[in-house]
Formats: structure tokens, sequence, C-alpha cells
């Protein structure tokens, strides 16, 4: 995930969660996140298993939030 975002431009963060999902934060151009998001739910990581792709909260904002794209431990 950290890699295909940094390709496309995007920044946020993304983090396994204790109950074997993801979540995270994507900003960037809305293309740029709806690829991303396209890529999530239907190629992922090497080693992930994608049953399920949900994005929520999404809104425009004024200025990122973030530098880069992480991975958050």
């Amino acid at each position: 995930s950290q890699g295909e975002a940094k390709r496309l431009g995007l920044v946020g963060w993304v983090q396994n969660t204790s109950h074997g999902t993801v979540q995270g934060q994507i900003q960037g151009p809305t293309a740029r996140v709806r690829e991303l998001q396209e890529w999530l739910r239907k190629v992922g990581s090497p080693q992930s298993r994608i049953s399920r792709a949900e994005f929520s909260n999404e809104k425009k904002i004024a200025a990122l939030e973030h530098k880069d794209f992480q991975i958050l431990k």
C-alpha cells in the first residue's frame, strides 16, 4: 500500500488492527485517491487477502495534513 500510495503522490498512513483489518487515511488529489482505493479493492499488498474494502469520512481538505505516506505500527 505504501509503495502504491507514494507512486501516486499521495500522503497519509495505514495501520494493521488487532481485528485483522487495516485502517488508514489517504490524502491527495481526488482522482489519485480514487485510483488507490480501486487498487486496494482489487489488488492490495502482496501479503493481503481482500474480502472487503470500505472507505468512509471522505471530505475535501484545504491543505494536506501529512508530509508522506507511512505504515504505522
